[in-house]
């Protein structure tokens, strides 16, 4: 089996290609893993963003609604309060006569 030094050279060569083939497996494997991983993080965060953004989305659209309806609330208090003034203004002349 083993004659010469050519012979030992080659099982050698052999033995180390074998190594180098189940390290290169091995290799690929974890590689694989790692951007298995690597999807199940981006698909988590894909999650997380969009439920970041359907709640900003909500919050301005509340803010809108809100909006709109301040400027009526604004409105209102001014004319009460100039009612309040009319009204103070009318009781005050009233006391004086």
């Amino acid at each position: 089996m083993v004659e010469t030094t050519k012979d030992i050279l080659y099982l050698v060569i052999s033995f180390v290609v074998l190594l180098l083939t189940i390290f290169i497996c091995w290799v690929i494997y974890y590689l694989a893993m790692i951007l298995r991983e690597v999807k199940k993080i981006v698909f988590d965060a894909r999650k997380k963003i969009e439920l970041v953004e359907a709640v900003l989305v909500t919050l301005k659209e509340k803010i809108e609604h809100t909006s709109s309806y301040m400027k009526l609330l604004v409105e209102s208090a001014g004319n009460i309060v100039e009612f309040l003034k009319d009204r103070k203004a009318e009781k005050s002349k009233k006391r004086k006569k």
